[in-house]
């Protein structure tokens, strides 16, 4: 009890010394210090381990790279083994195994000056929203060099659950 008493007394005497806006000044410098090292910091950390996370995943040429560098980064990604009609047939096997019901399509080759080489292509399709969504989330994962560019939902009758769409998609090659 000793002891207790003593720290009474402490507390007390700092208390009359510094007044009322002393007090509330240690409070709130404590309150300061415990939200710095019980927020502040663990959010720190995992920020750094976030970053570095990113800047390890990252395959994009850093900000200081010359334009050439960057160029050549995005022909590098694009340049890939598959022919075009290697990349048709992917497509339709994820329509086949998403369920939903590819239709002729309309294709149209669009050259470049450079060394890119656009398939554009319309593709017509009938399916839910779902099967629809999952079509085009696997199509683009799983195709890289595949570009969304327009969609076009159509529905016959309102509480019909099949949609139908029409879909513009890119096809972006390295000319050989």
């Amino acid at each position: 009890m000793n002891i207790l008493a003593k720290l009474y007394r402490v507390r007390d005497r700092v208390r009359d010394e510094l007044g009322a806006m002393g007090m509330a000044s240690i409070v709130l410098f404590i309150g300061a210090a415990l939200f710095m090292t019980l927020v502040l910091q663990p959010l720190k950390d995992k920020n750094r381990v976030l970053a570095a996370r990113a800047g390890a995943m990252s395959d994009a040429p850093s900000a200081a790279a010359t334009p050439n560098e960057k160029l050549a980064a995005v022909y590098q990604y694009l340049a890939k083994p598959e022919a075009a009609t290697d990349w048709l047939a992917k497509l339709y096997a994820i329509g086949r195994a998403t369920g939903v019901e590819l239709q002729s399509a309309s294709y149209k080759t669009q050259g470049a000056a450079g060394r890119l080489e656009r398939y554009e292509m319309t593709i017509p399709l009938t399916g839910s929203y779902t099967q629809m969504r999952e079509f085009l989330k696997r199509a683009l994962v799983e195709i890289p060099v595949l570009s969304l560019d327009q969609v076009t939902l159509k529905r016959e009758h309102r509480r019909e659950g099949m949609l139908q769409a029409e879909l513009r998609l890119t096809l972006h090659m390295v000319k050989p």
